[in-house]
């Protein structure tokens, strides 16, 4: 395997921990939260979208490579050919075939798991906030609850009087 795809199947690991991370069910996005607001993070986040789109771009990339390599060696009459000159010709071609698809395999994961990646986080993020605002809310409806038991009680003193 060549370094691209050594690093890119690195990278298509490294999601996958980082997604299995995310979904974690006892660590609770209020927990997310705290540690996506980190300072270091807010100096990363300026960059963020910038190396997002290259990264998707240099997957996409190496996407469309991994096509090309098993359209290559997909067709039968380049086997043919090649057959004739070396009688272990086809099963060096179906090596090339093999590690092509590998290689489309690796690169396609690692693409759609580094959108979901990115999808998560922002739902992370998302969650994390609707729940202090609930949380906020609550405090507020209850506050408003308890002024207007009060004032229904003043209003039926006053009615009595």
């Amino acid at each position: 395997m060549t370094f691209q795809w050594v690093a890119v199947a690195t990278f298509l690991y490294a999601e996958i921990g980082l997604i299995l991370i995310f979904c974690l069910p006892f660590i609770p996005p209020q927990r997310w939260q705290k540690i996506f607001s980190f300072n270091v993070w807010g100096k990363i986040a300026t960059f963020w979208n910038k190396a997002f789109l290259t990264i998707i771009v240099l997957l996409i990339v190496l996407f469309l490579d991994a096509v090309r390599e098993v359209r290559k060696y997909s067709s039968t009459p380049a086997i043919e050919r090649s057959s004739t000159n070396r009688p272990s010709a086809y099963e060096h071609t179906q090596m090339k075939l093999f590690r092509s698809q590998r290689n489309l395999y690796i690169s396609g994961f690692s693409l759609f798991f580094w959108l979901v990646l990115r999808r998560l986080v922002t739902l992370i993020t998302q969650l994390a906030k609707e729940l202090s605002n609930k949380g906020v809310l609550k405090t507020q409806a209850e506050n408003t609850n308890e002024a207007a038991r009060k004032f229904m009680a003043e209003n039926e003193k006053l009615k009595r009087i």
